[in-house]
């Protein structure tokens, strides 16, 4: 039996700690579900769908180490590891223990389903979107399937299901109908932004120049923004505003560096950071005349509630989430518009109407927090005690798993290291 009352799955931080880069949106949830749970749970790592549970002591030795700087983490898990995973169990009665998985984490591997059963544990999942499945013409054909894998697998099998917007659940319970699949209980609950702001931190001075934050992929539309602003640097010349895009590349990335590449000005206005720090984030959305998220597609969207928090506009695309998390407050425009999205753009360099609105709203914006969204998960979690979990009959199968790259799940992701003297650890 667990000597806590939830399993925290790190998997997911423990590869993103040990590569150095740098968080995404599912990263950023995953170390606000450690800092909440961290104290109560015990730690499971995995590879390849292949589960250990660490006790109480190893649990909280590792649940430090990943609250550490990536510089000082590899040393310190090297340490750790070899003790650490000679203690952890291969099997426990988990006797209705929540499993807390909120990283996407291997659910697509029936493994990791056959472990939560023999072992009794109540698994807990929080979907962060269905853009493979609904919108696969930004994906891999890979990820794709393991997609669909993860839907179908957290749907067949949870105790229960969190949802980051109404809009993912919504997705969520038509993909199951839709496919005959019953379906768990669905908790729909806003994320929060980061704590960006910092009073240490002094702001950049407010100029004519407009962000778009998030990974450089086809779906987030950066190349419509880019052509957007090859015009007006044609037409502005030395006074058309600066870009400032924030991420890290991504699927399909290439064509942006292509495009500034090619010269005509463009790159004397376009700037990439692919490495920002919050405080640096905080500085550049603060003083931004807007933030543009012309996504085609998204399952929540962290700067938009980002960016409201520090009092900046928004330009965002007309989506389902975007109307829900913005609270009215967002220009909300249709991504293949080009047209529109300039003319806003240049409406915003000056006080406009419709950039004065959005002002005038945000002075009463409240923004969602960590605290709510834990307070529903708690209680949500409180009712589902007394619920019994059962699975449904053909849980989805991944493909020839074995032939997999070492780089998913927990060890597997730490490379060289893991597949080497530790990997046996997990035999």
């Amino acid at each position: 039996m667990t000597k806590r009352p939830f399993l925290l799955d790190v998997s997911r931080l423990i590869w993103r700690s040990w590569s150095g880069r740098l968080p995404t949106g599912i990263d950023r949830v995953c170390y606000a579900y450690l800092d909440h749970f961290s104290e109560r749970s015990q730690a499971v790592v995995q590879y390849r769908g292949v589960a250990r549970v660490l006790t109480p002591e190893s649990s909280d030795k590792l649940f430090a180490a990943l609250k550490l700087p990536d510089r000082m983490f590899k040393a310190r898990l090297a340490a750790l590891l070899p003790g650490v995973m000679a203690t952890a169990a291969r099997s426990i009665d988990g006797r209705g223990t929540f499993y807390i998985n909120v990283g996407h984490t291997d659910i697509d591997l029936a493994r990791l389903l056959d472990w939560t059963r023999r072992n009794n544990v109540k698994p807990i999942y929080l979907i962060h979107d269905l853009i493979p499945l609904t919108h696969s013409e930004f994906c891999r054909v890979e990820a794709i399937e393991r997609h669909r894998g993860r839907v179908i697998n957290a749907l067949f099998s949870a105790a229960g299901v969190i949802a980051n917007s109404q809009a993912t659940a919504t997705e969520l319970e038509l993909f199951g109908r839709n496919h005959g699949i019953p379906l768990p209980p669905i908790l729909s609950a806003w994320l929060a932004g980061a704590e960006l702001a910092s009073p240490q931190v002094v702001p950049l001075k407010t100029g004519r120049h407009f962000v778009c934050v998030g990974t450089i992929e086809g779906r987030k539309n950066h190349f419509m923004l880019l052509k957007i602003w090859q015009r007006l640097v044609a037409r502005l010349g030395p006074s058309a505003p600066k870009l400032v895009l924030i991420g890290q590349n991504g699927a399909e990335a290439g064509h942006v560096q292509n495009l500034l590449d090619r010269g005509n000005g463009l790159s004397d206005h376009v700037q990439i950071l692919s490495r920002c720090p919050d405080e640096e984030l905080g500085q550049w959305i603060r003083s931004a005349r807007a933030l543009l998220l012309p996504s085609f597609a998204e399952g929540f969207g962290l700067p938009v509630i980002e960016s409201l928090t520090l009092g900046t506009p928004v330009i965002a695309s007309d989506l389902p989430c975007f109307r829900e998390i913005g609270q009215g407050i967002p220009t909300l425009l249709d991504p293949l518009d080009a047209i529109a999205w300039e003319r806003m753009i240049v409406s915003f360099l000056d006080q406009s109407p419709e950039r004065s609105r959005q002002l005038r709203l945000l002075k009463a914006y409240e923004q969602p927090t960590w605290a709510r969204h834990f307070a529903a998960v708690e209680d949500w979690l409180t009712q589902l005690k007394s619920l019994p979990r059962s699975f449904g009959a053909f849980p989805h199968r991944q493909p020839d798993a074995s032939r997999r790259p070492p780089v998913y799940g927990a060890v597997g992701a730490i490379g060289a290291f893991a597949e080497s003297k530790h990997a046996s650890l997990f035999d």
